[in-house]
């Protein structure tokens, strides 16, 4: 379906074309339409089938037939400051001929960044986009007006739910108005997430696009090692695959800081990328990465959704993601507009299970390479077996029985 065949206004549709957007993803050809018609919807989907565009053209669209407005109109809530920024961007730029005014809250910002967010909330924004927590706050201190609100999203549900923001969320829906459209978007549909829907949502319609398997431009390799070993694979793949344009993901935060650490000791230009930084220094790090400052990135599943970077030639599961899922969203990071990529997993012997339940999730089990590091283990133990047959045989010793005391007699 195209653009043109939904019911958008010509001022949405021109800010498109421009953009060089024509024909609609599954998802947005099914949310779209229910969107305009004023149902709550609750959205399953994975990252990158084109969820901002489904929940914010339905937004601008309503929001550009009316007068500009000081008053918060749509609240969107997302899970990290990255995804805020990101969803700003391309607000702007599907709202380029209307007069739509937008905010992006999020923490982790200076004392200064912090008063223009207060700022912007004072004077008013129609579409605020916000991280759960430091929405929150700035509402705490008592100066954020909701009562004019008609749209609430929840953009990437679960991941927010994952990070500990129900509650958050929660209390935020306690402060809108009850006649409101709300769309919720998500990868997964857990049972913490049916409870919410429940809860936030008045008889939605629902869309599940099945999550994707990866594409065949995706070259997917794992190594059977041991955990001590993966450091040194790593440097292997660095040396044999490539070293440029790379994402390495790990699940802990404490693992990326200590295997960045590692690569810089190392002469490797890696940068970290996980919640503990601050706004401005992640900023930083994206951008040094775009530009190719630095060469790997080491990160938490913070970079795993909805970050778009087109030219990573290899994505490196340091650690084996918690489920299919996770590992969809992080290997998707490679072999984007039409390129090929490389995605290696190094598999520990505690993690052989999970990566097992991802193999049955891709319907075939992913090639499996040779660790470098065993192959050398096996000539060693050839090459001492091949010594020791050079050597002269030691002669048998034999044992006897020891006598008891009383044989001594």
């Amino acid at each position: 379906m195209l653009f043109e065949d939904l019911d958008l206004t010509d001022d949405v549709l021109d800010a498109l074309y421009d953009m060089h957007f024509d024909e609609c993803t599954p998802i947005q050809e099914q949310a779209i339409p229910a969107a305009l018609r004023g149902r709550d919807l609750i959205a399953v989907a994975q990252t990158g089938t084109g969820k901002t565009a489904a929940f914010l053209l339905p937004v601008i669209n309503e929001l550009g037939k009316r007068e500009a407005s000081n008053h918060i109109k749509c609240v969107v809530m997302t899970p990290t400051r990255e995804l805020a920024l990101q969803i700003d961007q391309q607000l702007q730029g599907f709202s380029y001929f209307l007069p739509i005014s937008s905010l992006p809250i999020y923490g982790g910002t200076d004392g200064a960044g912090y008063a223009r967010q207060q700022h912007g909330l004072k004077t008013g924004a129609e579409v605020v986009i916000a991280t759960p927590g430091r929405l929150l706050a700035h509402i705490s201190m008592g100066y954020v007006d909701l009562s004019s609100v008609e749209f609430f999203i929840l953009d990437e549900a679960d991941r927010m739910l994952d990070m500990g923001f129900y509650d958050d969320i929660m209390q935020i829906a306690t402060r809108l108005p009850k006649k409101r459209q709300t769309l919720m978007f998500s990868a997964t549909m857990p049972p913490k997430i049916q409870k919410m829907a429940k809860t936030l949502l008045v008889n939605p319609e629902e869309i599940k696009i099945a999550v994707s398997k990866p594409g065949e431009n995706i070259h997917q390799l794992a190594y059977d090692v041991q955990e001590p070993q993966k450091e040194q694979l790593l440097l292997h793949l660095f040396a044999n695959i490539n070293s440029k344009r790379v994402i390495v993901f790990s699940s802990s935060k404490i693992k990326v800081k200590e295997l960045t650490r590692t690569l810089r000791r190392l002469k490797v230009k890696a940068g970290e990328m996980h919640s503990d930084l601050d706004q401005t220094v992640r900023e930083e790090v994206m951008r040094n990465f775009r530009a190719g400052n630095i060469d790997v990135l080491v990160a938490t599943d913070i970079v795993a959704r909805g970050i778009d970077i087109d030219d990573i030639s290899m994505v490196v599961n340091y650690d084996v993601p918690h489920d299919a899922e996770d590992y969809v969203h992080r290997i998707g990071r490679t072999a984007r507009a039409g390129e090929s990529g490389v995605a290696v997993t190094l598999i520990s012997p505690r993690e052989r299970r999970k990566f097992r339940f991802i193999e049955e999730f891709l319907g075939k089990p992913v090639k499996r390479g040779d660790a470098p590091m065993a192959d050398k283990s096996d000539k060693s133990d050839k090459s001492d077996k091949s010594d020791q047959s050079d050597k002269k045989p030691r002669k048998k010793r034999r044992f006897f029985p020891r006598r008891k005391k009383d044989d001594k007699k």
